[in-house]
């Protein structure tokens, strides 16, 4: 992958810095508690520390109330993890948004996920009103505009009626942020698919995080579209995965989250198991060894809502690089 023009190294990004040295990276996902305290987030992060190279936060994720991703990741970061701060458009206005990512980088955050977020009348608040000031592509956007110019963008009125004005207005010590997006793998390049992530590059994403895909065929399809389309060169790629915990679990995943990608052949592995999670462990081992020598796949992203723990035998069976 080439690398960024100096000006816009955030050099602050210990993730980034692994990717830029062509290791394979490791991330993994956690759900922040519902609490007033930090030790139920910590009980859940430090079992991962030394083990992944960055956590992510999810922001109110599937449209439940949680501990800020903000609050979380400052907690991280106080106790030597690096955190990946989800941020949605769903809760906020470009106000408020723009002011928790100027809060985010004073508190020491340089890693960003962001999303456009879930429907509120799916979560435990549905008579939230959703905000969605901003697409996830507009914000993208903003956060790279704020590390790489050093301004906030302001949109006013027109004086002569046109287009809105825009003015940028400067920040006093600029962030320097390492901005993600998010991506489904899909074995076909199509056209709508290339042209949303030829966008994301645009806008000033620098990697991407994927749904959940246990289908290796469709990861190396997908892998390959992206090395012919040049689009590794400006991003890495990050594959979901994890350590499926049961059948039941899986199932419910396959059925109920969109996007994921779970074949029936590790379904019928998982089920024909003496211990499916066991099972589930080794098939996340075998896939993340395999995804660590496909060109175009930078590293993985772990997500095990219910199987956090097997994260780092996961990580030790792997082998990948230095890890141990």
């Amino acid at each position: 992958m080439n690398t960024e023009p100096t000006a816009e190294r955030p050099t602050e990004s210990a993730l980034l810095r692994r990717l830029r040295d062509g290791e394979f990276a490791l991330t993994a996902e956690i759900t922040p508690p519902v609490s007033g305290g930090a030790q139920v987030l910590l009980d859940k992060a430090l079992p991962l520390k030394g083990h992944v190279d960055a956590i992510n936060l999810t922001d109110g994720a599937s449209a439940r109330v949680h501990m800020s991703s903000l609050a979380s990741s400052a907690i991280l970061i106080a106790n030597g993890m690096e955190p990946v701060m989800q941020v949605t458009c769903r809760d906020r206005n470009r106000i408020a948004l723009m002011a928790d990512l100027l809060g985010a980088a004073a508190l020491g955050v340089h890693n960003l996920l962001l999303l456009q977020g879930d429907d509120p009348t799916a979560g435990d608040q549905p008579m939230a009103k959703p905000v969605f000031d901003l697409a996830s592509m507009e914000l993208i956007e903003v956060a790279a505009t704020m590390s790489s110019e050093g301004v906030l963008p302001s949109y006013g009125a027109s004086k002569t009626g046109g287009e809105p004005e825009l003015t940028r207005l400067p920040i006093t010590e600029p962030p320097r942020f390492f901005v993600g997006a998010a991506d489904m793998p899909s074995a076909v390049a199509n056209p709508s698919w290339l042209a949303k992530v030829r966008q994301k590059a645009a806008a000033g994403a620098r990697f991407v995080q994927t749904q959940l895909c246990y289908d290796m065929d469709v990861i190396a399809k997908y892998a390959a579209n992206l090395h012919a389309e040049g689009l590794t060169e400006n991003l890495f790629f990050l594959i979901g995965n994890g350590p499926l915990a049961s059948v039941k679990s899986a199932i419910w995943m396959r059925d109920n989250l969109y996007g994921v990608i779970i074949p029936d052949a590790i379904i019928a592995r998982l089920d024909g198991a003496k211990d499916a999670k066991a099972e589930g462990i080794k098939i996340c081992i075998e896939q993340l060894q395999e995804m660590s020598t496909l060109p175009g796949i930078a590293g993985a992203h772990l997500m095990a809502p219910i199987n956090t723990a097997s994260i780092p035998e996961v990580v030790a069976g792997a082998k990948i690089d230095n890890r141990t």
